[in-house]
């Protein structure tokens, strides 16, 4: 087989979502639970303005899903724990030797290494079961990986980070090159950009341990948007510093050095929790337009907006609240997965 993970750029036949459902994740208020659907909904109906948009929803749900999503929305009732649906469901590749043939990497998916307060068990099976529902073949791997634990370029590169798939909770005895060997089988990339770590807030309990998608993204081959923290006081100011000194030591599968786009963090620096991760960099690319992250930070949403529009031509940046979302542990881009377009167009 020949599989490859395309560009997030690349056409889209649908993006694939999990609806929320009551549990420690979407909170334990019934303001914070309204919260959360409304946020995971808003996410949903927005994208349904540009693409077809699928969804899992657990039968405990359904009545509210239908009340909350589009009507346009197509609903596959499935059990529900987790519902990052990034994470847990498949990565989605094509075959060059076989145009029009959907594959589809079922990743081990452990609740992002098996933490104590992790209720994972259901949606370890969301990749095979959306696999079957997209009819696409699946490619089994025994490698512990998140689909915000890697990003590509479509062209051989992927961006991963050590503090994740090295991690000896998810893959205790793989090495780096066990893990380029696998990203190679299974997603076609010649090429492992590795990134030190991830962002601060990533490392709290509920963290997933250095996830790509909330630092660095490819909009296209040799551009890499990077999430920047311009405030000294943040301390992500200085993991930043060493990310961006990793990248700049590294090329990309072509040989090119990156072409480093900083994106800035909106001015607020912390939470109730302590140091927020906020980042525009965990948007969704859809036909025809971007789904960025807003924070309510007028002057820095705009900003980040015209980033966005810039290294995406040609595509309608709308912006949501993921204020929610990150309060949850995560954004835009950790609930969505694309499904990307085979054969004819």
């Amino acid at each position: 087989m020949n599989w490859q993970m395309p560009a997030e750029s690349v056409r889209h036949d649908r993006t694939w979502m999990a609806f929320p459902r009551e549990g420690q994740t979407l909170g334990d208020t019934v303001a914070e639970r309204e919260a959360g659907y409304e946020a995971w909904a808003a996410v949903a109906n927005t994208v349904a303005q540009f693409e077809s948009v699928s969804i899992l929803v657990d039968p405990t749900e359904s009545s509210r899903a239908r009340r909350l999503l589009d009507g346009a929305i197509t609903q596959h009732e499935a059990p529900i724990d987790e519902f990052w649906l990034r994470d847990s469901g498949p990565t989605f590749v094509t075959d060059s030797a076989r145009p029009g043939v959907l594959g589809a990497v079922d990743w081990i998916f452990n609740g992002w290494g098996d933490p104590e307060w992790s209720d994972w068990e259901k949606a370890a099976q969301h990749a095979r079961l959306v696999a079957d529902l997209t009819g696409a073949e699946v490619v089994s791997s025994l490698m512990v990986n998140e689909g915000g634990g890697i990003h590509v370029d479509g062209e051989g590169t992927v961006l991963a980070t050590q503090t994740v798939q090295l991690d000896p909770r998810r893959n205790p005895y793989a090495d780096r090159r066990r893990i380029e060997d696998e990203l190679e089988r299974t997603i076609g990339a010649t090429r492992t950009v590795w990134l030190p770590r991830g962002l601060t807030r990533d490392y709290d309990d509920f963290g997933t341990k250095g996830h790509v998608d909330i630092v660095a993204a490819i909009p296209t081959p040799g551009t890499m948007l990077l999430h920047a923290q311009p405030d000294s006081a943040h301390p992500d100011h200085e993991v930043m510093k060493g990310i961006r000194e990793a990248i700049s030591q590294q090329s990309d599968a072509a040989g090119r050095q990156f072409t480093v786009v900083e994106v800035p963090a909106p001015a607020v620096l912390r939470d109730a929790h302590g140091y927020v991760d906020y980042s525009y960099i965990n948007h969704l690319v859809v036909n025809g337009g971007v789904i960025a992250c807003g924070f309510g930070d007028e002057t820095a949403d705009t900003r980040a907006a015209r980033i966005l529009q810039d290294a995406y031509p040609g595509r309608e940046v709308v912006t949501v609240d993921a204020r929610e979302l990150f309060a949850r542990g995560g954004g835009i881009h950790c609930i969505t997965q694309q499904q990307p377009a085979v054969g004819p167009r």
